[in-house]
């Protein structure tokens, strides 16, 4: 019979950090969000770092070439979208090479399982440094392929993240198959319907939770840490600062960034107020049948909505790690390594939810 996991599957809403000791030398001035993107041994150093714990998610409305520039700037990286042909994808990562001059920001690109062959060699040739596997599930034999693909043609030279999954068994076997970073999480975007649509997934706190597990049991055998990035799930800033707590390294985020000026999709203005298109990769708008194996799009796993226009990415992004710096200072951490070592979390009641909000008052 089918195996039940009688433990709830939760989400970051369902948890809060206490504090610890603030010690004086904890401002926000001094915290380091510096974070690992890639695997390396213990005791070295990743080839490939980020200055800030954010990646935006490849998909058509959020990581173009504008995005790519000035996320790379500000220290994540964005992996721009591979649902369109090889040629134009590349023609993208060139043009973001071309305009990176002194700035010495990592260049992403997303790949799929079906068309890799094709397409990794034109997306390496135009100066892409770190490729990510697109795929709502990635427990799978096609994204080993994929990795083999990369290791046999460009050893370590290219590195390739890969995912989603959200169990022990998902991460062991793309850290077996040579996973530079493994990404948690199905259904959990906010365009997503994955899990509607096929009853397949798990609450991202629970899925990030094993997955960070299941990292650290691979470091003490093989000595080799692979960072985990959780993607969607992301609703407020403080369930970022919930997951970094829980062990993640950093997140890849779509409708956050999709807000953003610099995100490729159009503003439109309805009842007054601006709004930015964003829409699902799984999406009939997306036309993304390459995900399916050349097969006509049977069914959806995305949606196509609108979003609060936010401004310039430089500005929100600034609150958002305002907030995670303050919060490490909170429990005494200074980077995100010890913030981990040090987090103490516990499980919120639904009663506790309203009591951490504005309640009995009237809000002006």
């Amino acid at each position: 019979m089918a195996k039940f996991i009688t433990e709830p599957s939760r989400t970051f809403s369902e948890y809060l950090l206490l504090p610890n000791l603030t010690t004086r030398d904890c401002v926000t001035a001094n915290v380091n969000l510096t974070t690992p993107l890639v695997k390396f041994k213990k005791g070295s150093k990743p080839e490939f770092e980020l200055g800030i714990p954010f990646v935006s998610a490849a998909m058509q409305s959020v990581s173009g070439e504008t995005m790519a520039r000035e996320l790379g700037v500000l220290g994540g990286v964005a992996f721009v979208f591979c649902s369109q042909p090889p040629e134009s994808q590349a023609t993208m990562i060139a043009n973001i090479k071309k305009k990176r001059g002194s700035d010495n920001y990592v260049i992403g690109a997303a790949v799929n399982t079906h068309d890799y062959k094709e397409r990794i060699p034109l997306l390496v040739q135009a100066g892409a440094e770190v490729l990510c596997i697109d795929s709502s599930d990635g427990f799978s034999e096609w994204q080993s392929d994929v990795i083999a693909f990369v290791r046999k043609n460009y050893g370590e030279k290219i590195k390739i993240g890969a995912g989603n999954v959200v169990c022990e068994e998902g991460f062991r076997y793309l850290a077996n198959a040579g996973a530079d970073f493994v990404k948690v999480g199905i259904g959990g975007g906010a365009i997503c319907i994955t899990r509607e649509q096929k009853g397949i997934g798990r609450g991202q706190a629970s899925a990030l939770i094993d997955v960070v597990a299941a990292r650290d049991k691979y470091l003490k055998e093989k000595g080799i840490y692979i960072p985990i990035c959780s993607d969607g799930g992301f609703v407020f800033d403080n369930h970022i600062i919930i997951a970094l707590a829980m062990g993640m390294d950093f997140a890849m985020m779509g409708r956050y960034f999709a807000g953003f000026a610099e995100s490729p999709s159009a503003i439109v203005t309805k009842d007054g107020k601006k709004y930015k298109e964003y829409w699902g990769e799984g999406s009939a708008r997306a036309n993304n049948w390459r995900r399916y194996g050349g097969d006509k799009m049977k069914f959806e796993e995305g949606v196509d909505s609108l979003i609060p226009f936010k401004g310039k990415l430089a500005d929100g992004l600034d609150v958002s790690l305002n907030k995670i710096k303050s919060t490490m200072c909170n429990l005494g951490s200074l980077n995100l390594e010890s913030f981990v070592k040090n987090a103490r979390l516990t499980v919120v009641s639904q009663a506790s939810l309203v009591e951490g909000g504005a309640h009995n008052v009237t809000v002006k």
